[in-house]
């Protein structure tokens, strides 16, 4: 029996096959007669594992023999003929993650409270969905068996957590010894197959700055265009993350680390065409600095990791009033509210709203939400919970309030302290609402009139991008 995750990572034992969680109505799975709880275990001889497992053999196949346990026990094995491009209309349950065995310095799960929602104690370390969210991966204990399988399927990019190349201070930073800290071959080996790689660094102070991070950068440099960029985040303490090894990022380290990495970033742009490596905005936030511009970013590859987002709201904003110039709000008067967001991105937001209110007399504020449940450094939209929604309510103005959208789990409308939407729009005198930024322009522009009053349940299934929700300019 094939298992995903193994040591030296957790594992977690899984029946055979994948299980079906849903068949649409009059797809070819209903006319199998596939109900939700049957497992496909394989595809023309071939053992499925996962839903990815079952896209890859099936798909472009005509003729297919298919071997499924049906709930109740009984063992089909299913003779199809179809067109290539028919859809089989089946769902299938998620993929459990493999989970890391690394004790890295600077990991957030270290730095959760104990009432946190579970899932953010999960570490995930898994191939499969660094290719499906951009999760990112060390890869220091990547199988042959997955090695094999990324290569064979295609799982391309993949995005890899290199944080330096030195090996001595990768090993130290991720807590393993030397020998699992190098995967320059398994690297190469990915590369070679045509697997096209998204580095990242997350930059401790006094550990991989600097020199190393110099290093870093033309060490992957050297590899492009198979390993298309490099996301420089800061380091992010919360007050539960205490270990005396980690240094706080200042204001003052930022301004330095933009200083030292736009060298190399001209200096890469002369010689590939690309800024290659990219500052995640909250580095330029907090050294007080403007955002780089449109074209700095390119085609925004590491967007979902916090790279440009600042950039690309100021852009959407700009397109907004743009519109609202040739058709302005048809009710400015009910434009009357509150936008709560995160201390980093406040003042962005405000000033941006700010042109908006003297542009077409609309009253909204923004107020700056304090995170009090993470606590240390911890400034993005997307880590804010209930709690300190709720805690932040006296300063809501006007008729409405709304929050960011990426502060609720993607798939339902919980926050990273488990409190339910629901719940938190109980303690608020106004109606409260979640949105991002395309359903927040939707509201300016009509108005906040009632259809889109009721437009929040639709707002609440937008996807997210893997952990990459909680990123600094998500409003």
């Amino acid at each position: 029996m094939y298992e995903f995750a193994v040591t030296p990572a957790i594992t977690q034992i899984r029946r055979r096959g994948v299980e079906i969680s849903e068949v649409t109505a009059g797809s070819i799975g209903a006319e199998l007669e596939l109900e939700p709880g049957d497992r496909i275990l394989r595809v023309n001889g071939r053992t499925v594992r996962d839903y990815l497992d079952f896209r890859f053999q099936a798909g472009g196949e005509t003729d297919l023999v298919i071997d499924v346990r049906k709930q109740s026990g009984e063992d089909w094995e299913l003779n199809i003929e179809r067109d290539e491009a028919e859809e089989f209309g089946l769902s299938f349950e998620q993929i459990v993650p493999r989970q890391c065995a690394n004790e890295c310095l600077f990991c957030f799960c270290k730095g959760n409270p104990e009432t946190a929602r579970p899932s953010l104690f999960v570490r995930d370390e898994d191939v499969r969905l660094s290719f499906l969210y951009g999760n990112y991966t060390t890869l220091t204990s990547i199988t042959e068996d997955e090695m094999r399988r990324v290569i064979e399927q295609k799982l391309s990019p993949q995005y890899v957590s290199v944080h330096a190349t030195d090996l001595e201070v990768r090993a130290y930073l991720l807590g393993v010894d030397q020998e699992r800290a190098d995967i320059t071959q398994k690297m190469r080996r990915m590369l070679d197959a045509g697997i096209e790689i998204h580095a990242q660094v997350v930059l401790c102070p006094e550990i991989n700055d600097g020199e190393i991070l110099k290093r870093t950068i033309y060490d992957l440099a050297e590899l492009h265009p198979r390993v298309r960029s490099v996301a420089i985040v800061p380091l992010g303490l919360t007050r539960y993350l205490t270990d005396e090894r980690l240094t706080p990022v200042t204001s003052e380290f930022c301004r330095r680390t933009i200083s030292e990495v736009s060298i190399i970033q001209d200096d890469l742009r002369a010689r590939l065409g690309t800024t290659f490596a990219f500052l995640g905005d909250e580095i330029y936030l907090r050294a007080g600095r403007a955002v780089p511009s449109r074209k700095h970013y390119g085609d925004y590859p590491q967007i979902e990791d916090g790279i440009g987002m600042v950039r690309s709201f100021a852009n959407e904003f700009e397109a907004l009033l743009r519109r609202l110039e040739r058709k302005p709000p048809l009710h400015p008067e009910r434009l009357y509210g509150t936008i709560l967001t995160g201390t980093i991105f406040a003042p962005v937001l405000r000033k941006q709203v700010e042109r908006l209110n003297r542009r077409f007399q609309t009253q909204l504020q923004v107020v700056a939400v304090e995170n009090e449940y993470f606590g240390g450094d911890v400034s993005v939209a997307g880590l804010l919970t209930g709690g300190d929604f709720i805690a932040a309510r006296d300063q809501v103005r006007g008729e409405f309030a709304i929050i960011p959208r990426v502060a609720l789990k993607s798939d339902e409308p919980i926050m990273l302290d488990g409190l339910h939407f629901e719940a938190v729009q109980k303690e608020f005198t106004v109606p409260l609402y979640a949105f991002d930024f395309a359903a927040l322009a939707a509201a300016i522009e009509s108005g906040f009139v009632a259809p889109f009053r009721e437009s929040l349940g639709a707002g609440l299934a937008l996807p997210v991008r893997g952990n990459h929700a909680v990123t600094t300019s998500s409003f």
